[in-house]
């Protein structure tokens, strides 16, 4: 990139949220230059990604308020959207996870921006063995489905972006059809100018005050705690703090990112997360009889419109994890310090129980 992190601007978007929050006080520790820039709320029922970057391209009040933030500013985090897993009202999962990540990327592609992360979340792959980077996604609820478009969006507005770049008239230049923002004082936007977008993809992520975390740490310490198997299978399961300082080091990656990257594996497995987040061991069970049951599971979903699906699916996550192909961010070295242990063991302790005494530790 050219800069080093310490002369780099930084904008977050959504930085009240619970990730946002994480990535804000990271960046705040290391010396950066950062400011907070609040989510403006959208909604729709538009789920054509077409259309929606056609939408997007005419909130030009939005557009010019983004693009004001934006002004010098290097790298941009959109940590806006809305985390509702069991959301049934699509309108606002869309407008938030969808059309708002569009309008930011045409702001910052217009205000010469360089680099956007944006947070998005695994659950966009579905129930898949191994977590990857891969942009074919199998979104299976209102949540992961909005999140699943918001990727789409946003890899179409990429290529378009480069494609133009790479013909001299990019967005906001003065060769292209798209004017530069804001408006009232145009930034200056090269011909050739892209903004880099960046899909970051956050694996389950646990933290204090996070409610999926503390129904977590109550599941763990009831005796409804089990694995399948030895319980050695790995699990997504990770920290808001190893995300936020990955989210740091892509942001600050000098050479040129990837599409989509993902969070990288916190060495845990489905038996030490129970036993972190529930101070005593989990029941475990064998292997068959765990996929006998989540089948009948996912059988009776079926037959009530899928409402067990997402509870069902907990369950299958619970015994048998995901795997985490994280091979982009081994290769290049940004392996965040593993802190979804001490995350739980704080989880646990806050829900004010007694210790199993073999862990009084």
């Amino acid at each position: 990139m050219g800069h080093t992190m310490a002369d780099t601007s930084w904008k977050i978007i959504g930085a009240s949220g619970f990730v946002g929050s994480s990535i804000l006080a990271r960046l705040t520790t290391e010396g950066l230059t950062v400011d907070a820039i609040e989510a403006p709320r959208l909604v729709t029922r538009e789920t054509d990604p077409q259309q929606l970057i056609s939408d997007a391209r005419k909130l030009e009040g939005i557009i010019n308020s983004l693009a004001d933030s934006f002004a010098g500013c290097d790298v941009v985090i959109n940590a806006s959207g809305l985390a509702a897993p069991d959301q049934e009202d699509l309108a606002p999962l869309l407008g938030a996870n969808a059309l708002l990540p569009a309008v930011i990327a045409i702001a910052a592609q217009r205000t010469g921006v360089r680099r956007l992360i944006h947070m998005s979340s695994a659950a966009v792959l579905g129930p898949v063995p191994v977590l990857t980077d891969t942009p074919e996604t199998n979104p299976f609820s209102a949540y992961s489905f909005s999140k699943a478009l918001g990727e789409e969006v946003l890899l179409g507005l990429r290529s378009f972006i480069e494609e133009k770049a790479a013909q001299g008239t990019a967005p906001g230049s003065a060769a292209s059809q798209f004017p530069a923002a804001p408006s009232h004082a145009p930034a200056q936007v090269a011909r050739h100018h892209a903004l880099e977008i960046c899909i970051l993809r956050a694996t389950s992520v646990q933290g204090q005050g996070r409610r999926t975390t503390q129904a977590f740490a109550k599941i763990a310490s009831s005796p409804l705690a089990s694995v399948a198997g030895d319980g050695q299978h790995r699990t997504p399961v990770s920290s808001n703090y190893a995300l936020a300082e990955f989210t740091a080091m892509v942001g600050a990656f000098d050479g040129e990112l990837p599409p989509i990257v993902l969070q990288p594996w916190e060495c845990a497995t489905t038996e030490s997360v129970l036993i972190d987040a529930g101070r005593r061991r989990p029941m475990r069970f064998p292997e068959k009889f765990c996929r006998a049951l989540l089948s009948a599971g996912y059988k009776a979903s079926h037959y009530v419109g899928d409402r067990l699906t997402g509870p069902v699916r907990r369950l299958e996550v619970m015994w048998f994890g995901q795997d985490v192909d994280d091979s982009w961010a081994r290769t290049n070295g940004l392996i965040p310090t593993a802190r979804v242990s001490e995350v739980l063991r704080t989880a646990h302790s806050s829900l004010g129980k007694k210790s199993d005494r073999r862990f009084a530790d």
